[in-house]
């Protein structure tokens, strides 16, 4: 685990490293529209207004807020003296972080935490493990809706979303990480101290496993990617593409999916490729398809990024 302040000098660095990959998929998005032509593309982006793009905004937003609250709500089942305003600029500023490889630049945020309550970052990374089976259960069982309601089981989507069901138990499931902890440092004989530490923090796991967490912060995820689902479809809706809402909603979920498991930083490339590949699937043409994935991740991956920077200043300043 990284130290508070070899954290700092990390997360400078990796918002570098971000605002650089923000240059990138600029650099990418001016070829992929000198590809598809730019009239086309104009075409297809002056279908929607200034209120359409608001809109759009303010539903990831929503689903902004509604992570934010949820990890306020990781943290009161630590026990850890944090204001909600507090947990929510600690929350938006990891955002910035968000493209680092295997998003590790988000642990920043276990580092302002240790430095407003003291508490070390070993104790509060159970927290990061509960955020992301959180986001990973919710998109897995809203997948299984989807794939029932509209979506269909092609690609193999039922095996996709129950593998993200398992992952998000066994990510959270104290006694089995406690157990491959142990096997681990007997693998290799040494770091005993370091190893008790770690089953010590996975242990707090199951203050995560309780209904009152469980069901709120479940509820809270679920909610939160459906508005990102349906502003999805939305967009869809207003680019003249005729989709159902759950096809909608499946095709963005599996893409979010399956950009993670790419293991690239924000799913970048992954998610784009996929989604493009789904909407083609289902008819729709190759520039529109192009247009619509820009679009959505621009107004939820990049916006959450923007958010992210603007609110990262903020999240240095030692709060309570």
């Amino acid at each position: 685990m990284l130290s508070g302040s070899m954290l700092f000098l990390k997360s400078h660095k990796d918002l570098l490293f971000g605002l650089g990959m923000l240059a990138l998929f600029l650099v990418g998005l001016g070829m992929i529209i000198a590809y598809t032509g730019w009239e086309d593309t104009r075409a297809a982006v002056a279908r929607l207004g200034w209120g359409q793009f608001g809109i759009l905004f303010v539903l990831s937003l929503g689903n902004y807020a509604l992570r934010a609250l949820r990890w306020h709500l990781l943290a009161r089942a630590l026990a850890l003296r944090i204001s909600l305003i507090r947990n929510a600029v600690i929350y938006l500023a990891g955002f910035a972080l968000t493209i680092t490889p295997g998003r590790v630049g988000e642990l920043v945020r276990l580092r302002w935490i240790k430095r407003d309550t003291g508490i070390k970052i070993l104790q509060s990374s159970p927290m990061m493990l509960g955020d992301r089976a959180a986001d990973l259960a919710a998109v897995a069982l809203l997948l299984l809706v989807a794939a029932l309601l509209g979506l269909g089981g092609a690609g193999g989507v039922y095996w996709v979303a129950g593998l993200a069901l398992v992952l998000a138990l066994m990510a959270t499931n104290p006694r089995m990480l406690a157990k491959l902890i142990t096997l681990t440092w007997q693998t290799l004989g040494r770091g005993a101290r370091l190893f008790a530490s770690l089953r010590r923090a996975v242990r707090q796991l199951a203050l995560f496993t309780t209904p009152q967490v469980v069901l709120p912060v479940l509820a809270l995820s679920a909610i939160g990617w459906l508005l990102e689902g349906y502003s999805f479809y939305l967009l869809l809706s207003w680019l003249g593409i005729q989709m159902g809402f759950w096809m909608a909603v499946g095709i963005f979920l599996f893409s979010m999916l399956g950009g993670g498991a790419t293991g690239l930083p924000g799913g970048l490339g992954g998610a784009e490729a996929v989604m493009v590949g789904l909407l083609t699937l289902q008819g729709v043409p190759l520039d529109a398809a192009l247009v619509a994935t820009i679009i959505i991740r621009i107004t939820t991956l990049w916006f959450a990024i923007l958010i992210g920077i603007i609110v990262f200043p903020l999240a240095e300043r030692k709060g309570a």
